[in-house]
């Protein structure tokens, strides 16, 4: 297994501009290439913790919007007028009472084993819970982002993607780290009919 610098540029980037994370960083690019999150808008941040992706997102709905963060474990960042933090699992949530979401954003990762395939199955798995949530709880013309950990089933879940949204784009930001199989998947201009 690689061994990577966990105190790398983007660490010590994060540090001092103060973000939770450097994951902040892979956010900004995609928002900067792909435009997802616009001011006013909605937000459902799946995986939140620690909020690193929830303070870049807030920061561009501004007054006008609102974000929804969850995760199984606390963030570390306050909540404001304009956020919400619940910790708790997605899977038995009931997400009735929340939204329509102009955006969805998904940082989820299995609690990673070390056997590629198991972590890569288990990425894939919550992919699905995710398109899942999006089927119910994005608003027509929405867009989403999720991490999927590359593997032999991708093909698949970008698949599953392009039947929900106009357009669907895989990319790696330049932020993950090397040597990661972890990219991102973002639909943009939901368009699934109930």
């Amino acid at each position: 297994m690689a061994h990577y610098n966990s105190k790398d540029h983007y660490f010590h980037k994060a540090k001092k501009e103060g973000f939770v994370a450097r994951s902040a960083y892979k956010l900004q690019e995609i928002q900067q290439k792909y435009k997802i999150i616009r001011p006013g808008d909605r937000v459902l941040d799946l995986g939140c913790s620690p909020g690193s992706w929830s303070q870049v997102a807030a920061k561009i709905i501004g007054e006008n919007g609102f974000l929804t963060g969850i995760d199984l474990k606390p963030v570390t960042i306050s909540s404001t007028k304009r956020t919400q933090f619940i910790v708790g699992d997605i899977l038995n949530l009931d997400l009735k009472e929340m939204g329509p979401f102009s955006v969805i954003l998904s940082d989820m990762a299995p609690s990673t084993s070390g056997i590629k395939s198991r972590d890569q199955a288990l990425s894939e798995e919550l992919c699905y819970t995710v398109l899942s949530i999006a089927k119910r709880r994005l608003d027509k013309g929405g867009n989403l982002v999720m991490k999927l950990f590359e593997g032999p089933e991708s093909e698949q879940v970008a698949k599953q993607t392009k039947d929900l949204f106009a357009k669907v784009q895989r990319y790696k930001p330049l932020a993950v780290r090397k040597g990661s199989y972890e990219t991102y998947i973002i639909g943009t201009s939901f368009n699934f009919n109930y």
